[in-house]
């Protein structure tokens, strides 16, 4: 195996998006009316890492048009690097809208032919030296399922990091809107096979494997291949653990009004923190405290909060402990 200078620590695989995520309703009949964002979960992880502090370069390709341009814009101000973004001319960038209501928040996609969804094995000609100089490569369950040449896309690029010294992280981000089941459970498994960290969901899990307790699933990724787990459990925390210990953290209290983006922002922070050399225990109290942090606003990208804001629910939890 080749360990290179890892000068960045962070590169994100996947499809980034416009987001028109409904406001609240002023009065009772009214029409929704959408606030226009960006999203897409391993661009908004991307977006969390650099917030938080990362060198972070985003791989994908994306449409020729208007909303591709706003997107390159929002990387170049988030200091998200751009080299490993491909222009297409004849494919559309995705977009998607996100509707409220009491059951939680719900998706709508309109990506179907997206440029993302074009990705190919051969893009890694562009993308090598970027993974291959980082300490990590994340990737979801959503960046498998975008098409069978993206699915293709994210093995190799697997392959490659694993091949290079490069760590491979894995969000489950399981969609069934964009695959069968059978399929999804398939291809997820094989990715857990080759990354060094799984970060599935409670909710991911109990559909992929019908397991429902944390220590089964935290079980089944470990037996898989993944060596390090972090379970998200929403607002009532995560489970952490490295094949020998495990760790369970509370969630924070907050008022919530808008989980769209949450688990990308825990991913991101997460993975920032490791490259930045803490353990997985305080990087997955930092990355909890991140997620708290990220559904007190509207849309994916707006409410992930900067380095300042997470230490300060960091050090005001720590006082009132100590209280």
């Amino acid at each position: 195996m080749t360990h290179l200078h890892k000068n960045l620590d962070i590169v994100a695989l996947g499809e980034a998006m416009v987001e028109f995520n409904q406001r609240p309703h002023e009065h009772a009949g009214d029409a929704p009316l959408y606030m226009q964002g960006f999203g897409g979960d391993t661009s908004n992880a991307a977006i969390a890492a650099a917030r938080a502090g990362a060198q972070v370069v985003y791989l994908t390709r994306l449409g020729q048009d208007r909303w591709g341009d706003r997107l390159m814009d929002l990387w170049q101000r988030e200091n998200v690097g751009t080299q490993g973004v491909l222009r297409e001319h004849p494919a559309p960038t995705g977009m998607y809208f996100v509707s409220h209501d009491a059951q939680g928040h719900h998706f709508s996609y309109a990506r179907a032919g997206s440029a993302a969804s074009r990705m190919q094995p051969q893009d890694l000609t562009h993308w090598a030296d970027s993974i291959a100089h980082s300490q990590w490569l994340h990737l979801s369950g959503i960046s498998l399922a975008l098409s069978a040449s993206a699915c293709d896309t994210a093995l190799a690029a697997m392959a490659h990091a694993r091949s290079s010294g490069t760590r491979v992280a894995l969000d489950s981000n399981l969609r069934l809107s964009l695959w069968p089941l059978a399929r999804a459970q398939a291809c997820i498994r094989h990715a857990v096979s080759l990354c060094d960290l799984f970060l599935p969901s409670l909710e991911d899990m109990v559909a992929l494997t019908g397991l429902s307790q944390a220590a089964d699933i935290i079980a089944w990724s470990h037996a898989q291949g993944a060596a390090q787990v972090v379970l998200k459990l929403g607002s009532d925390g995560a489970v952490a653990s490295d094949g020998k210990k495990q760790q369970r953290l509370a969630g924070h209290p907050v008022p919530a009004v808008d989980a769209t983006g949450a688990g990308d922002c825990f991913a991101g922070n997460l993975l920032a923190r490791l490259s930045a050399g803490d353990d997985l225990w305080t990087a997955t109290a930092y990355a909890n405290a991140a997620a708290s942090l990220s559904v007190q606003g509207f849309g994916a990208v707006g409410p992930l909060p900067t380095r300042e804001a997470v230490l300060k629910v960091l050090n005001t939890a720590s006082e009132g402990a100590t209280a």
